[in-house]
C-alpha cells in the first residue's frame, strides 16, 4: 500500500515536471510544489545539502554514517564543501565519478579515507545513484543530474528515491561491485595521477562482475518462480 501511494506521488510530481516543460512562460510554480521528487533547479540542491548534514551529525555523533555517490561529475563547490565536512566529522564515503572532480579526495582531517575511483570499460558508465546510510534506513536515488553548477542552477534535473527494497539492494550491490573494481577503476587521488587500484588475488572488473551478478540473480529468481507454482 505505501509504495502504491509513493508511486501515485511520484507520478504527480512527474506530470508537475512535464507541465512545467510544455509550459515554461508561465513560471516555476510546477516545480515548486513537487513533493517527492529532487528538481533542478528548485528543491535539488539544499535536499541533497540537508542529506549530508544530517550524515555529519550523525557522525559526530557517534553513530555510523556514509555517503555513496555515483556520478559523471562533481565539480560544484558548496556539495564539496558539504562533502568535506562530512569526511571530517568522519562519515565514510564512497564516491565513483568517471569524468570531471573537483574534490580533494585525501586529507589528514578525514578521520575516515574516502574511496575514490573513476570507471573507464567497454561500455559507457552513465547511471546517477546516491545511497545515504540514514541511520539505518537507507536511503538511495537515482538521478539525470550531475553534481555540477549546471544541472543544479540551470537545467531541469530530476532524482527520485528507489522505494522498492529489492531495487535498492540490487544497486546497492552494483556499487558495492564497482567499488570493488580492480580491472578498469583508477584512484581519484589529489594529484589526478589515475593510476589504476592495485591488483589483488580476488580480481573485479566491474562490468563483467555485474553482468554475471545479474545473470545469476535472473536465473535464482526464475527457479524460485518455478519451486512456487
Amino acid at each position: 500500500h505505501c509504495l502504491l501511494t509513493s508511486d501515485r506521488l511520484i507520478m504527480a510530481d512527474i506530470n508537475k515536471v512535464f507541465d512545467y516543460l510544455e509550459h515554461w512562460q508561465k513560471g516555476m510554480e510546477p516545480l515548486e510544489n513537487c513533493n517527492t521528487l529532487l528538481v533542478a533547479p528548485v528543491n535539488m540542491r539544499p535536499r541533497l545539502l540537508q542529506m549530508i548534514e544530517k550524515e555529519t551529525r550523525n557522525a559526530k555523533k557517534g553513530k555510523p554514517a556514509s555517503i555513496s555517490i555515483k556520478s559523471n561529475s562533481l565539480s560544484d563547490k558548496a556539495l564539496i564543501e558539504h562533502l568535506e565536512a562530512a569526511a571530517i566529522a568522519g562519515v565514510q564515503i564512497n564516491l565513483i565519478i568517471r569524468g570531471i572532480i573537483c574534490m580533494k579526495t585525501q586529507s589528514k582531517k578525514y578521520k575516515k579515507p574516502i574511496k575514490a575511483v573513476s570507471i573507464v570499460d567497454e561500455y559507457l558508465e552513465h547511471a546517477r545513484v546516491l545511497i545515504f546510510h540514514n541511520e539505518g534506513k537507507e536511503t538511495t536515488f537515482i538521478s539525470s543530474a550531475d553534481w555540477m553548477v549546471r544541472n543544479l542552477d540551470h537545467r531541469v534535473e530530476v532524482g527520485v528515491e528507489i522505494k522498492d527494497p529489492f531495487l535498492k539492494e540490487e544497486l546497492k550491490n552494483i556499487i558495492q561491485i564497482q567499488l570493488q573494481d580492480n580491472v578498469k577503476a583508477r584512484v581519484l587521488d589529489n594529484e589526478l595521477l589515475n593510476n589504476y587500484v592495485p591488483l589483488s588475488d580476488q580480481i573485479t572488473r566491474s562490468q563483467i562482475a555485474t553482468y554475471e551478478y545479474l545473470i545469476e540473480k535472473k536465473i535464482s529468481e526464475a527457479s524460485s518462480h518455478r519451486h512456487r507454482k
